[in-house]
């Protein structure tokens, strides 16, 4: 098929594509090679639609459709649409097209001026290496040590920082070692969905951890409010718990009952020495499995303040009997 003919099919299917998915997965194709492209569409098949085409061709589709289409948010795809990269249009679950993607990745060599995709530690242990080769592993900081005729590694040693380009010696190394520590396939890189953008990161937050920030951020307002004493449903149960325990003290201290007083009735009118008790067993309840010493220390705590009770009373009965010595 002529050139201008594949580029005018080229076109059609993708401006079709973006007319019909409201989600691109903008995917890296660095070391991809074509059968594990054919793995990859295969295993995505009725799920998501692979398309790869140059940068040029594709930013000329998605300028043609947002002329034709004013309004819509794919301009926000122009800025990512560089380098050796890919489209994955899906109306489904991008947890789905993620795991298949990470599921078809394959283990690779280091290559020279690689950048590292993680941090490369070699684990100790016998290397298989006659002590001839010690150079290699003294140039790159690696304790060793000679054992039964072949170089043993002391302890585990980073050679290699995420991020960093791969030096020769360190290939040469991991070859003489048998390690293939990084892996190549699709790398999910940013995704759009209905006009926003984010980054592939944000889909490794679990449910939990949405929860858990949502909840901070929350909590957050809350004290902002109080604060500022602007009021916002954040900061309303507060302000009202805060107000609910300034009558529950005036209650204590005056004796004035209400209806929202009376469970509170019973601890008003506990002695100190009960209401330590009280305290005590709360604290022990609430401590952890581990938590025998906090527990220990609360029992203790009534039998001091008694040893202070006795010792109040017979300050007391002494300065009874001077009293009384005053009438011999």
């Amino acid at each position: 098929m002529p050139t201008r003919e594949r580029k005018e099919e080229y076109f059609k299917q993708m401006t079709a594509l973006l007319g019909e998915y409201s989600t691109i997965l903008i995917v890296g194709c660095d070391n991809v090679g074509s059968n594990q492209f054919q793995k990859i569409r295969m295993a995505l098949r009725g799920k998501a639609i692979v398309l790869m085409g140059k940068n040029t061709l594709m930013r000329k589709v998605i300028a043609n459709y947002i002329k034709d289409h004013p309004g819509h948010g794919l301009a926000v795809l122009m800025p990512i649409v560089v380098g050796n990269i890919g489209l994955i249009f899906t109306n489904g679950d991008i947890a789905q097209i993620r795991e298949v993607i990470q599921k078809n990745r394959v283990g690779a060599p280091a290559r020279v001026n690689q950048v590292a995709e993680c941090d490369v530690i070699i684990p100790p242990g016998p290397t298989g290496c006659d002590p001839g080769q010690t150079a290699w592993f003294q140039a790159l900081n690696v304790a060793t040590k000679i054992q039964k005729g072949q170089i043993e590694i002391v302890s585990e040693q980073k050679i290699i920082t995420k991020g960093n380009r791969v030096g020769p010696s360190e290939v040469a190394l991991l070859q003489k070692l048998n390690i293939k520590p990084f892996t190549y396939g699709l790398t999910l890189m940013s995704v759009y969905d209905n006009g926003a953008i984010f980054d592939a990161k944000a889909l490794e937050m679990t449910t939990q951890d949405l929860k858990n920030k949502f909840i901070m951020n929350v909590r957050r307002l809350a004290a902002a409010s109080l604060s500022t004493g602007y009021p916002t449903l954040a900061s309303l149960p507060h302000s009202l718990g805060g107000r609910v325990r300034d009558l529950l003290s005036v209650s204590a201290v005056t004796g004035y009952k209400f209806k929202y007083s009376e469970p509170w009735d019973a601890l008003f009118s506990m002695n100190p020495e009960e209401l330590a008790k009280l305290q005590a067993a709360a604290a022990a309840a609430a401590a952890p499995a581990g938590g025998a010493a906090p527990a220990a220390a609360a029992k203790a705590a009534p039998k001091e303040e008694k040893k202070e009770e006795e010792i109040d009373m017979s300050g007391g009965a002494l300065f009874g009997a001077e009293k009384g010595g005053d009438g011999y």
